[in-house]
């Protein structure tokens, strides 16, 4: 007998008591914090959703792991156990560990791009755009349609339009673009797939025009197993197998582990160029640590090469999908938009839709965020016009094309209580929008101004 109900695949061992706070304490800690759910100290959340990013809950093995963790400076064990796990996934020649992905891309688009170059991407994330932009290129989306527009059911709206790309390729030259990446899932898009299809696709393109591609690989597993749930062929292949043809397709990833890592910290960047890996491993030195050990503990390398392993049960990655359509459901039902179909992370909930009221240039994905922090102590983040709108010299700013509130799972870490809780909170805010006012910036850095800008309810 098949039973319909998909159970955690894990016993809690350990738990970490939660701090429950009232509305005068959120309201308080929003002052505070000038409004900026960044600036929360972690005790003052009471669900805490805003990133996925090393948020997870480690396994008994990553934890018996880590006490076996070898801390020499140079050709540590534990390096080369990473070295292996990163191997076996993606086949690539070169593994050179870094704190977490921020620090891959930042050492790989300091040597390949430059001022006035162009890197494509489907979707580039925050960290991904901002390491891009300081070097004075430029970032660009070539996303298909239907990953622009939120309520549309699409299998793989993350897919990058090939069309598109070709053209871009065109009236760039190829000679003004280092690099073309896809990011799996995509983050920015509502953590939407990509098809094995599109990825061969984006490939062959970039390869016909001698062009390296390279996937951000951060929820590389995810994107597996909606490869395997919803594409011709791949059904009664396993996650590894689909993510060992994902990667072949690629000349190198960056990877951030505190995702599909499942680890606290860590990343790294891969790929198979003798001479840009030699390159990167002299600024990995001067940046991060030596080459076996790129600013990790011997007992970080530990916990990511075995959680790269767990990753791929396909007992978790069912699990870890059907949580975030769990949550989908309750609040589809209660008529809250969000982004269809749900991803495989978090849900993004459709601010612009929501709270069609607000103006984009008073932030409605950000001053629903705070509405979710101030009425039920949830903190999402996020994902409109403060994270990418583009200000101008005058004062005037070209918004995001969409407004979102991104609700992150971090990894095994929540019970269904948990998410009934936050379907709870999500349907009073509904119930209540038209009371939520937008917000105005009241000062903000020159770059990834949403993690410390201040704010000011209108």
């Amino acid at each position: 007998m098949q039973f319909k109900t998909v159970i955690e695949p894990f016993r809690i061992k350990s738990i970490e008591p939660i701090q429950f706070t009232t509305r005068d304490d959120h309201l308080a800690s929003l002052q505070r914090a000038k409004y900026n759910l960044f600036g929360l100290h972690g005790d003052e959340v009471l669900v805490d959703m805003l990133t996925d990013s090393g948020t997870g809950a480690m396994s008994n093995q990553q934890w018996a792991g880590m006490l076996l963790g070898d801390e020499s400076y140079a050709g540590s064990r534990s390096f080369y156990k990473f070295e292996a796990a990163v191997q076996d996934i993606t086949g690539f020649k070169h593994v050179i560990p870094t704190h977490q992905g921020r620090a891959a891309e930042r050492i790989l688009f300091s040597i390949i791009a430059h001022p006035g170059c162009v890197i494509l991407n489907n979707n580039h994330f925050d960290t991904t755009r901002a390491n891009i932009e300081y070097v004075g290129a430029e970032a660009r989306d070539l996303v298909i349609e239907e990953g622009h527009i939120p309520g549309l059911i699409h299998p793989f709206k993350g897919c990058m339009d090939v069309e598109l790309l070709r053209q871009t390729i065109r009236e760039v030259g190829r000679d003004n673009i280092p690099l073309v990446m896809l990011t799996v899932t995509n983050n920015s898009g509502g953590g939407q797939p990509v098809s094995m299809a599109n990825i061969r696709a984006v490939s062959e393109v970039c390869h016909e025009h001698g062009l390296p591609f390279f996937l951000d690989a951060c929820r590389f597993a995810e994107n597996a197993w909606f490869i395997k749930t919803r594409e011709d062929g791949y059904r009664d292949k396993t996650p590894l197998q689909i993510a060992q043809e994902m990667f072949s397709y690629a000349d190198g990833c960056t990877m951030s582990a505190k995702k599909d890592g499942l680890a606290n910290i860590g990343g790294f960047l891969a790929l198979n160029n003798d001479d840009l890996a030699m390159q990167c491993r002299n600024l990995l030195i001067l940046t991060e640590g030596f080459p076996t050990y790129g600013g990790l503990a011997g007992y970080d390398l530990e916990a990511v090469a075995q959680g790269l392993r767990e990753v791929l049960d396909e007992h978790y990655l069912e699990y870890r999908v059907r949580t975030v359509a769990y949550l989908a459901e309750k609040t589809v039902s209660a008529g809250i938009p969000i982004i269809q179909p749900p991803g495989g992370h978090a849900l993004f909930i459709d601010a612009k839709a929501m709270l069609p009221h607000i103006p984009v240039y008073h932030y409605p994905a950000q001053a629903l965020a705070i509405a979710l922090y101030l009425e039920g102590g949830i903190r999402g983040v996020e994902i409109g016009s403060v994270m990418f709108g583009k200000p101008h010299p005058d004062g005037t700013e070209t918004p995001a094309q969409m407004e979102l509130v991104r609700l992150a799972f971090p990894r095994r870490t929540f019970t269904q209580s948990h998410i009934d809780y936050v379907a709870e909170v999500l349907t009073y805010i509904h119930s209540i929008q038209e009371d939520i006012r937008g917000v105005r910036i009241t000062w903000q850095p020159p770059f990834l101004r949403h993690f410390t800008a201040h704010f000011e309810p209108l």
